[in-house]
């Protein structure tokens, strides 16, 4: 049996110049809003969110020597958030991941998964997530147009730059806006606070399945393993970081992080594709994300839910459309007939549904107009 990192290249440097600490803010539009919720609403601990997010941050780095993002599982959050789930059920539901993960990587179920699942398929939930993240930038950015517009005018001049890295600008941007408008004003000093140490139930563990935790497994079947996957190869033509490497990644993180405050985790394309766009190219991006979330939960858990609060919408809007941009313009390579009527049911029912009633309906179309061409030719 293939272990949890196989084709991973060990010797790829890790580089740490402004460029990986701009592309490691590149997620944050999609990390910020979930976080906010996570922690206002459903009230977990700051200090072991962030600490644990910033360990496996560093963590990721460090085995998979690329750039690999930790987002919230986005079903999960939406459910939690909504229904106000009280922190217990949270990390239940966060384990309850890990053990889904680790039982998918140790079959090699995902696998088959992946060699059922076409290219197009692929692209079509990429595409519908890069549609998804410019419609909620759009949201944003009409808190203020003027500042949306301002965004990505400094995203498409300074994107590259290697002296004021385009996401490195807007945060500060942000930050200066903020103390432009006295919104520091009342946020607690910074003081020490460690994560402490969280328990569940097993009950709390199924219950949390049945309301979020099924319906997020194809979720993060398609965005963050199978989609993930194809888009390191895409970005990284040397490395072939598999579906089941990814798999064990999600198990491992979600099976320990609940125990000290973790929220379930997860990589995801979106998240990848915002830290290169905005310039990571190495593990570095990871590690300077880590090390700025350990920092922040452990010195400013008591202040960092009103900094997420109160920094500008319209900021975080236009760092979004930017990546769902980027996102959409994959579908460039997916070839006009079937691979196209596959990518298109994916995005329409996805976007009309969910991604995982997407995915199906993606592969059924693909597969059904495959098998009615074989039979047309007499091959079945």
């Amino acid at each position: 049996m293939s272990g949890p990192v196989e084709s991973i290249n060990q010797r790829r440097p890790i580089k740490l110049g402004l460029n990986e600490l701009a592309g490691s803010m590149g997620d944050f539009g999609t990390l910020l809003p979930l976080a906010i919720g996570y922690i206002a609403v459903c009230g977990l601990d700051p200090a072991g969110f962030l600490v644990m997010m910033g360990l496996a941050n560093i963590i990721a780095g460090l085995v998979f020597r690329l750039p690999m993002p930790i987002e919230p599982m986005k079903a999960l959050a939406v459910v939690a958030i909504a229904q106000q789930w009280s922190p217990s059920m949270v990390y239940a539901s966060g384990f309850g991941m890990g053990l889904v993960w680790l039982l998918l990587a140790a079959t090699g179920l995902i696998g088959w998964i992946a060699r059922i699942t076409p290219h197009s398929v692929v692209r079509g939930i990429q595409v519908t997530l890069g549609i998804l993240l410019a419609i909620e930038a759009l949201r944003l950015g009409s808190t203020s147009w003027a500042f949306a517009i301002l965004g990505v005018v400094i995203v498409l001049t300074l994107r590259q730059n290697r002296y004021a890295p385009a996401a490195i600008v807007l945060v500060l941007l942000g930050l200066g806006i903020m103390l432009f408008k006295g919104d520091f004003t009342g946020i607690a000093s910074p003081g020490l606070r460690l994560p402490h140490f969280t328990t569940f139930s097993a009950g709390q563990v199924w219950q949390t399945l049945l309301l979020a935790g099924f319906a997020q497994v194809p979720l993060t079947a398609t965005n963050a393993v199978i989609s993930t996957s194809s888009l390191i190869k895409r970005y990284w033509t040397d490395e072939n970081v598999s579906v089941r490497t990814l798999s064990w990644s999600h198990g491992i993180m979600n099976s320990t992080a609940p125990f000290l405050g973790g929220m379930p985790m997860c990589h995801g394309a979106g998240g990848l594709a915002g830290q290169y766009y905005y310039g990571a190219r190495t593990a570095g991006a990871n590690l300077i994300e880590g090390t700025l979330e350990i920092a922040m939960g452990l010195f400013l858990a008591a202040s960092i839910a009103g900094v997420f609060v109160a920094f500008p919408q319209a900021i975080i809007g236009a760092m979004m459309f930017m990546v769902g941009i980027e996102l959409i313009k994959f579908a460039k390579d997916v070839e006009i007939g079937v691979e196209m009527l596959a990518l298109a049911a994916t995005v329409a029912v996805s976007l009309l549904t969910n991604m995982a009633i997407g995915y199906v309906s993606g592969l059924a179309v693909y597969w059904l107009i495959t098998w009615a061409g074989r039979r047309r030719a007499g091959l079945v």
